[in-house]
């Protein structure tokens, strides 16, 4: 994971001049305690800010320190102007949080009303249209405001990521599947750059990389990857050649940004001019942090990007698919449990979730291009994906999505990918979420979000939630518990 940014966290106190500011230095230093001894790393920043010139002096230590997210806190009630204007002027992820009182033998010199300040802070943060990461109860000791800073950090590594990013897409949205095509002007609300390139471009990037003495290297780095998978060795070069090519692009073209993510067409005319798939290159790329999300779906691999900046691991891209039968469910009811037949459902790609998230991996190709393109033949141009049993575990759907009109809307549901074989082909596993029947048709149909998912392989709700309020999203939408009921949901309906 080399594409995402690393988080280094200070934390500055602040003070109203009529507290003690030794109080708030002291609650300061214990926070940083607290987080040593829980191994997250803090630069516990000097400078205590209790008027404007104290912020200004703050934002000089900040950057020698080379902090890129801050906590801002109240160490006692808190100045509300400076420590708000410090929090605008610094421009990077801020948390604010604040200090509760230790205990009950010294409520005179000792007590700071931090839960009274936090108040004030609000009232100011509103007025200068900050979105700071506030803790759902923000108050707390130093071991508990050390664990807030931990919820903090993964929010922290997207918010930065998000600002320095570029997406690189190749080509426009194949014929009918326009569902993932949506305007570029809200990725620069979010601050992501994008450079729209057409599939020419792609094709001469490619040629341009056929005589690179990389190719041979990374073929071979594929041939140890897939092991006894790799049933298409012919085709390895081809492939080594097509993310040498993508890899130099993002290289030559990234600018003024820092990371960088690819939404490319995959299909129907590459395959003829390419001569494979790239799915199992676009794998590769997500499991080294760089998502390449297919058919041009440019808020799909900004999700991907998110989800993978969140949890640090490899993430993917699935079209949420099919239905699981019956005598299917029944079979595995053991491990199926208690969960419902409209709980579940299959994510399917044709072959782009990294190697280290499948349970199983196979290069084969793709069948459904098969069918379109060479039937009755043997494959060919269609072959390049990595098949297999995607891994089961912990899992969360996310996507970000911009509407026709340019509005932002997301969701997130937190799954289970179960340990059951889905005997089907491609890229595949059987995911669990609870009532997610209610959340197919009122949330991801009513809403008219796409069928791409990305998925975090892991439980991470918590997080990207806060990632997209930080974000200013003003609909984010998730699963509901049994009569919990959606605004379009039929109460008498059941």
């Amino acid at each position: 994971m080399n594409n995402v940014p690393q988080v280094r966290m200070g934390i500055t106190a602040v003070s109203r001049d009529c507290f003690p500011i030794e109080l708030s230095q002291k609650r300061r230093s214990l926070v940083a305690a607290a987080c040593k001894a829980k191994k997250i790393p803090v630069t516990e920043l000097k400078t205590t800010v209790e008027n404007e010139a104290d912020a200004l002096k703050a934002l000089k230590e900040i950057e020698k320190e080379g902090v890129n997210a801050l906590l801002v806190y109240l160490g006692n009630f808190g100045p509300e102007g400076p420590e708000t204007l410090l929090a605008q002027k610094f421009g990077g992820p801020v948390m604010f949080a604040a200090a509760a009182e230790e205990t009950g033998k010294d409520l005179v010199g000792g007590r700071g009303d931090a839960y009274c300040g936090m108040l004030n802070a609000s009232y100011n943060i509103g007025l200068r249209k900050l979105r700071p990461y506030i803790p759902e109860y923000p108050v707390g000791t130093p071991d508990e405001i050390a664990g807030m800073i931990a919820d903090f950090m993964p929010v922290a590594r997207a918010l930065l990521g998000l600002r320095r990013l570029k997406i690189f897409s190749f080509g426009p949205r194949p014929q009918d599947f326009l569902a993932c095509n949506a305007p570029v002007k809200a990725l620069y609300d979010l601050g992501v750059e994008i450079m729209e390139n057409s599939e020419l471009d792609l094709y001469d990037a490619f040629l341009s990389a056929k005589d690179s003495a990389e190719i041979e290297a990374v073929a071979k780095d594929m041939a140890k990857e897939l092991g006894v998978g790799n049933k298409h060795p012919d085709i390895l070069k081809k492939l080594a050649q097509h993310e040498v090519a993508l890899l130099h692009f993002m290289e030559k073209n990234l600018g003024a940004s820092e990371y960088g993510v690819f939404a490319n067409k995959c299909w129907p005319s590459f395959e003829k001019y390419f001569g494979f798939v790239p799915c199992y290159v676009n794998s590769r790329l997500a499991g080294r942090g760089i998502p390449v999300s297919c058919e041009v779906d440019i808020y799909g691999v900004l999700s991907e990007y998110v989800a993978g900046c969140v949890t640090e691991m490899p993430a993917t891209l699935l079209d949420i698919n099919n239905t699981v039968p019956y005598d299917l469910i029944e079979a595995g009811r053991k491990t199926v449990g208690d969960y419902k037949p409209t709980d579940l459902f299959m994510g399917f790609h044709c072959g782009n979730t990294p190697a280290s998230c499948m349970a199983n991996i196979e290069m084969k190709y793709q069948l459904i291009m098969h069918r379109l393109m060479e039937p009755g033949k043997n494959p060919d141009i269609t072959r390049g994906t990595l098949e297999g049993r995607i891994r089961p575990g912990e899992a969360t759907i996310f996507r970000i999505q911009s509407t026709a009109d340019t509005q932002l809307k997301g969701y997130i549901a937190e799954a289970e990918v179960l340990d059951l074989d889905p005997k089907s082909f491609g890229g595949i596993g059987i995911f669990a979420v609870r009532e997610m029947g209610r959340f197919y048709r009122h949330v991801l149909i009513e809403k008219r979000f796409p069928h791409h998912t990305a998925v975090a392989f892991r439980h991470a709700g918590k997080s990207i939630f806060e990632v997209m309020k930080a974000l200013g999203v003003p609909d984010i939408s998730f699963n509901l518990p049994k009569g919990t009921y959606y605004p379009t949901e039929n109460p008498f309906a059941g």
